[in-house]
């Protein structure tokens, strides 16, 4: 059964090119959309969520292939490129009544905020980031023995077949993996809430495998383009992160900075799952960034 933010709406919302977004919608006054990370769907946000609905209307979708929105087939290299996945969000918000909205993302969810922030600064107000370097300074600091932690990137930018073969083939091992490594306090995942997130990615390896696929690609073109033209995001960013840049030997604020000049860049004890194992913390820099 499938779990869902208690007091919130569950609703189906028009993306882009024809794709539909499972959101859950909730609160009231100015709009915040929080888009979940890998291997999770919008549950991830449930207590920040809930934090965060007293002040403001809080939109939680499940990006395009994953959990229950639509899951396209990936004809094409740009149907998992996160500016797709970024023009999806800015429909939704729109299918809501908001032409201008906060954004907060986590993970591969950061990655799709980062993209809407480049493609659309008049849209997005102010950005959050959780746990992510962009796409393309992410393949530039993975390099050495280091790069293990990240084998998963490399297995899916794998030409399409053995990788989605080799992951259905183990789903709730593979996926399961991650939940394991990743969370610093596993008690923030609990048992009904884990079972969860591994029926949702087990029914969608082919997406979730083009959506990683994209960033070794069309997503690495993106960023470079908009690198060599000099675009920076242009609204108050906050990233929250944990102390990657020393374990893979860089700087991850200044890595940020590059990129948003009006930046606050907050290291964090909390593991990769945050919103869950810190979300008053996580709350917290949110509304922070709120009212900057």
């Amino acid at each position: 059964m499938t779990l869902s933010l208690p007091g919130f709406d569950h609703v189906r919302l028009p993306g882009a090119d024809g794709v539909e977004l499972a959101a859950a919608v909730g609160g009231g006054g100015s709009p915040v959309v929080l888009l979940h990370g890998f291997p999770q769907t919008h549950l991830m946000w449930r207590h920040v969520a809930e934090r965060l609905a007293a002040e403001h209307t809080v939109i939680c979708p499940d990006l395009r292939g994953y959990g229950a929105s639509d899951k396209p087939a990936a004809d094409t290299s740009d149907v998992y490129a996160k500016r797709a996945m970024a023009a999806d969000v800015v429909a939704v918000a729109a299918a809501l009544g908001h032409d201008r909205f906060a954004l907060v993302g986590h993970d591969r969810g950061a990655l799709v905020a980062f993209r809407a922030g480049l493609d659309h600064p008049d849209t997005v107000t102010h950005l959050g980031i959780l746990d992510v370097v962009p796409t393309l300074d992410m393949w530039n600091v993975l390099h050495g023995v280091s790069a293990a932690v990240g084998y998963h990137l490399f297995l899916m930018a794998q030409p399409p077949g053995l990788p989605e073969a080799m992951i259905a083939g183990s789903a709730d091992a593979f996926f399961g993996s991650f939940l394991d490594a990743w969370a610093a306090d596993p008690a923030a995942l609990p048992r009904e809430v884990r079972a969860e997130y591994l029926r949702a990615s087990a029914a969608a390896v082919p997406s979730i495998v083009a959506d990683y696929r994209a960033s070794a690609g069309i997503d690495i073109a993106h960023d470079r383009a908009d690198l060599d033209a000099g675009a920076q995001l242009a609204m108050p960013v906050t990233v929250v992160q944990q102390d990657w840049g020393a374990r893979l030997g860089y700087d991850a604020a200044e890595v940020w900075r590059a990129w948003a000049p009006d930046l606050d860049h907050r290291p964090t004890r909390a593991g990769h799952f945050m919103a869950e194992e810190a979300p008053d913390e996580v709350a917290a820099a949110i509304r922070d960034l709120l009212a900057r």
